[in-house]
């Protein structure tokens, strides 16, 4: 539901962002550095037995360059914190149930990252790697989370763009929409210290959770529906290239045994991976899989006939609009 709304375009709108964020900065304070801190989180087992989950938040920082940061040798992201997962479930009204499981959520994230807010507005002094030491704002710039994490962070209602204005009827056709209001939607929860009434009033005309007091209210130069990013695995690799995989390889199309047939016949190379039993054989196909398919999926169907003898131009057209469209969308 992020990545319908156009990659290139929230692109643009995260650069314009930050350039705006190191710009507003150093109007205050000269020669400031901003520290972009990216945090995300989703449910995890803990056990084997008896079911224990639990939130692990891990942070990281965008100034961290990208052939390091995606090494988990090097240890870049830090775990920071467990959330409980508790369902609440002595709470029995459904409504106040899962407003008080999206508070909980809250208030530990806000426990966790209180202190951004200090020093995202005053600066504390570090050393960087060159030895310098810098006048650093941590400031918080994006959440990294699964479509469920992103509704309960934005509080935005599931079936709902954590993003824009889209209504839940109209997602995935062309056209744009109004993202959402952050400054209003700050306005709307300070509200949450006084009656109930009309901050349930409110938050039910804006279309968002009453949660009592997000864990970003505070946080400044930040913008919690800009810091929702893609969702690569579940959307994308797991979403359209799942879709159009299956597509590739049931019958109206080129069939599984031609596909295998393929896969069988790729020479070794050590720049990809060689499925020697086909694609169709795998189950429970992990992120990874997706993209060591992707790297050969344009050469598997090329030449290939189709049933009943009609072109395959346009099928290798649309493999390669949507194998482009994966790769700048990561971007």
């Amino acid at each position: 539901m992020v990545v319908c709304t156009g990659a290139y375009q929230a692109f643009l709108i995260h650069l314009r962002a930050h350039m705006w964020c190191q710009t507003s900065l150093e109007s205050r304070c000269l020669g400031a550095t901003v520290i972009p801190l990216i945090v995300s989180s989703d449910k995890t087992q803990l056990t084997l037995f008896g079911g224990k989950m639990a939130y692990p938040v891990y942070m990281t920082i965008g100034n961290i360059p990208k052939d390091i940061c995606r090494k988990p040798s090097q240890h870049t992201q830090i775990l920071i914190a467990y959330i409980p997962t508790d369902k609440l479930e002595f709470i029995d009204i459904k409504a106040a149930r899962r407003h008080a499981v999206a508070n909980l959520f809250h208030s530990c994230l806000q426990h966790v990252l209180g202190l951004i807010a200090l020093y995202g507005e005053t600066g504390i002094a570090m050393v960087s790697g060159d030895g310098v030491w810098r006048c650093c704002h941590p400031i918080f710039a994006c959440f990294v989370g699964d479509y469920p994490k992103q509704a309960l962070v934005t509080c935005t209602y599931q079936g709902h763009c954590p993003k824009c204005l889209v209504p839940p009827d109209q997602l995935g056709e062309p056209g744009s929409f109004p993202p959402w209001d952050y400054d209003k939607a700050i306005e709307m929860y300070s509200l949450a210290g006084g009656n109930v009434h009309p901050f349930h009033a409110a938050c039910h005309k804006a279309g968002l959770k009453p949660v009592f007091h997000p864990f970003w209210e505070t946080f400044p130069l930040a913008d919690i529906f800009l810091s929702i990013t893609p969702d690569i695995l579940h959307q994308l690799l797991q979403g359209v290239m799942k879709h159009l995989i299956s597509w590739l390889t049931s019958p109206l199309a080129f069939g599984p045994a031609k596909i295998n047939a393929r896969c069988r016949s790729i020479p070794p190379n050590h720049h990809i991976r060689l499925f020697s039993k086909g694609i169709t054989t795998l189950s429970c196909v992990s992120g990874k899989e997706h993209k060591s398919i992707c790297h050969i999926l344009i050469g598997l169907v090329t030449d290939l006939p189709l049933p009943h003898g009609q072109l395959s131009i346009r099928v290798l057209r649309s493999v390669r609009a949507l194998l482009d469209f994966l790769f700048l969308a990561q971007f």
